[in-house]
């Protein structure tokens, strides 16, 4: 689940809501750790007892932004912490659109949850894309600029999501235990 930094407070509850469902129903939630929807989304995994894994633009001993650093004292619980980048590695930009490709790689679709035209959320629907791995996007009012990624999105064919059961029959996850679900097999 990816998202803008700057989202609206309907947006921060649709990420929390449907990371908590999609964790209830054995997915593992991936994000990056970010403020705004990456934060509501591990938080609303975590809150059900369920599994989630941050993508950091920094080295593993470096937690950016810092106001989430409690948030990956628990992810830590349930989930894990992923970087490519070398202890020490500060928190420069080119790291984070270069990380959203382990986002997308990790995980079997990415669900978009407010972007605008240019940002790193549509970078990983794009990679996502390149990767052959489902996109999802949640539509939002026409007049908030926080929805216009989104509608580019559904617009290019990614899957409209109206709630998380639009998401869910996408895979069929009917053969895997629960075991191995929470483990993200």
């Amino acid at each position: 689940i990816v998202g803008s930094r700057s989202a609206s407070s309907s947006g921060l509850r649709h990420a929390y809501s449907m990371a908590s469902q999609l964790s209830r129903a054995g997915f593992v939630v991936t994000s990056g750790l970010a403020i705004g929807i990456d934060a509501a989304a591990h938080n609303g995994a975590l809150e059900q007892a369920g599994v989630s894994v941050a993508v950091m633009g920094t080295g593993l001993d470096r937690i950016y932004p810092l106001r989430n650093r409690n948030l990956a004292q628990r992810l830590l619980e349930k989930g894990c912490w992923v970087s490519e980048y070398l202890p020490g590695s500060a928190p420069i930009a080119a790291n984070f659109p270069r990380r959203n490709r382990i986002i997308s790689g990790l995980s079997i679709g990415v669900l978009v949850v407010e972007a605008k035209l240019k940002s790193g959320t549509l970078i990983t629907a794009r990679t996502a894309l390149e990767q052959n791995r489902e996109v999802f996007a949640v539509p939002g009012p026409i007049d908030y600029c926080g929805s216009i990624g989104c509608h580019y999105l559904i617009s290019e064919g990614a899957k409209l999501v109206q709630s998380v059961e639009d998401i869910i029959c996408e895979f069929d996850i009917s053969h895997v235990s629960t075991n191995q679900q929470r483990s993200g097999a």
